[in-house]
């Protein structure tokens, strides 16, 4: 049996986001099966995990979720990986506020 496991978040305040990637937090040690990326900022942001390649877009004050079969069981299941790092910048400057990442993993 598994049990959902809350990470504790990860965050980077407005003053650390420019035009160049920026590691937001430290690793999630644990295979994630949902996360949520949370845009606090007055700017519109862009997120990656492997600080190359542009992957995700959230707009000023908007949020991203992916549920990735948590609600499902299989010998193949899908997770991001254990040691995943999110990454972020800017797409308009930021004036106030930060970005979070939040995970939630399965534990056996």
């Amino acid at each position: 049996m598994s049990r959902a496991f809350f990470e504790a978040y990860r965050t980077l305040a407005f003053g650390s986001i420019s035009g160049t990637y920026a590691q937001i937090g430290t690793p999630f040690p644990n295979p994630l099966r949902v996360f949520r990326i949370i845009n606090n900022t007055e700017g519109d942001m862009i997120f990656s995990v492997d600080a190359i390649n542009d992957q995700f877009f959230i707009p000023a004050g908007g949020f991203l979720l992916y549920d990735i079969e948590a609600n499902k069981k299989t010998a193949n299941q899908l997770e991001v990986d254990a040691n995943t790092v999110f990454f972020v910048k800017q797409s308009t400057a930021p004036v106030s506020g930060a970005v979070y990442v939040e995970g939630v993993s399965a534990l056996n």
